[in-house]
C-alpha cells in the first residue's frame, strides 16, 4: 500500500488550499504536516563555499526525514503573488541542503516518489496559477520526482472553495486516483 504524504503552505488555518488537499486525501489515511506549525529557518546558501551546509536546529530534517517515507507527496498551498506560499518556498530552497546531505540520498529517493500540486488563489489562479504549476514541475524533474498532475481552485475568503465546482470535481476525481493506487 503506497503512502500519501500532504504537506500543507498555507499559514491559514482550515484555508481554500488546505480544504481543497483534504478532499483530495479524504479517507486515504494520508499523513498531514502543516508547515506553519513547524520552524523552518531560510536557506543560508553554503553550496560553493569550504564548509558546505552546516545543521540547522530546526524542524526541516524531521519533515524531510517523514516526507521521503512516503510515496505519494501533496503540495498543497495557496497562490500568495502569483507564486507558492513563503513557508512552502523556504521548505523547497533547503532542499539544495539535502542534496548535499550524502547520507539521504534525496534525489535518489525522490525518484521513487509521485507528487501532485493542490492549490488556490484569487484573481484568476486557474489561469495566473499556471506558472506556479510550471515551477513546480521543473522542481520535481530536478529532483526526478514523477509528476502526477495539479488542481487549481479559486477562492479568497474562507471557504470561497466549496463553490468551485469544477476544483472540487477534479479532487474528488484525483481521491479516486489515489484510492486505487494505494488499494492492493
Amino acid at each position: 500500500m503506497q503512502k500519501v504524504l500532504v504537506l500543507y503552505g498555507s499559514s491559514r488555518e482550515n484555508g481554500n488550499s488546505e480544504k481543497l488537499a483534504d478532499r483530495v486525501v479524504e479517507g486515504l489515511g494520508a499523513t498531514k504536516i502543516y508547515l506553519r506549525e513547524h520552524a523552518i529557518t531560510p536557506i543560508h546558501d553554503k553550496r560553493h563555499t569550504e564548509e558546505g551546509f552546516q545543521p540547522v536546529d530546526d524542524d526541516y530534517d524531521s519533515i524531510v526525514h517523514q516526507m521521503l517515507a512516503h510515496d505519494v507527496i501533496i503540495f498543497a498551498t495557496p497562490v500568495y503573488w502569483y507564486g507558492m506560499s513563503g513557508i512552502m518556498k523556504n521548505f523547497i530552497d533547503r532542499w539544495s541542503q539535502s542534496l548535499r546531505d550524502r547520507s539521504l540520498s534525496f534525489k535518489e529517493k525522490m525518484g521513487h516518489k509521485t507528487a501532485y500540486v493542490v492549490m488556490t488563489g484569487y484573481d484568476q489562479a486557474k489561469l495566473k496559477g499556471l506558472p506556479l504549476v510550471q515551477q513546480f514541475q521543473h522542481i520535481f524533474e530536478f529532483v526526478t520526482t514523477t509528476y502526477g498532475g495539479y488542481i487549481i481552485g479559486e477562492g479568497n475568503k474562507p471557504d470561497d472553495i466549496l463553490v468551485d465546482e469544477s476544483a472540487l470535481f477534479e479532487a474528488d476525481k484525483l481521491n479516486r486516483r489515489l484510492r486505487g493506487e494505494t488499494a492492493q
